[in-house]
């Protein structure tokens, strides 16, 4: 699986999608350009001691992306979306996209995928969900429909046995 993040702008946001990337051995996007620079605190912070364990790509923009992904399948996470995103069947190596925090994906993008664009359901009065809880709503439900692969889907105790 796939994130990709169409010009982020918060680095704590970005460092906890690329802490929940490596725990779900997925793939990051970043389009640029970012508000921020990868070697920030926050961003390190936020991703802990796993962002050196993860696999991030980067793209000068859009059109770069694209390129040089020009048979992926691409799923466009918006508000403005007419589907759920429950309501579609993920693939394996599908890409989800989200765009930032202040303006989403631009329209010029989405209005030539619709039929990829997607939602997540919510009250009238919210503008959006914060982009890294957006993104692990929308992840797990991909990774459930594929079967977790490769997730360890059973947890241990330390110091105890379950009875």
């Amino acid at each position: 699986m796939n994130i990709v993040l169409h010009e982020p702008e918060i680095p704590q946001n970005t460092g906890n999608i690329g802490r929940t990337c490596v725990a779900t051995n997925t793939s990051l996007h970043l389009i640029e350009p970012l508000g921020f620079r990868l070697n920030e605190k926050q961003l390190k912070r936020a991703g802990m001691d796993y962002w050196d364990r993860l696999d991030v790509t980067r793209y000068i923009n859009y059109e770069d992306f694209r390129a040089k992904n020009p048979d992926a399948r691409v799923w466009m996470a918006t508000t403005k979306a007419k589907r759920v995103y429950s309501e579609v069947d993920f693939k394996e190596d599908d890409f989800i996209m989200f765009g930032r925090e202040g303006g989403g994906i631009p329209e010029e993008i989405l209005v030539d995928n619709e039929e990829y664009c997607i939602r997540i359901p919510m009250g009238e009065e919210i503008r959006s969900l914060n982009l890294a809880n957006s993104v692990a709503i929308v992840l797990y439900e991909a990774l459930r429909q594929t079967g977790f692969s490769g997730l360890e889907t059973e947890g241990k105790l330390h110091n105890l046995t379950w009875r």
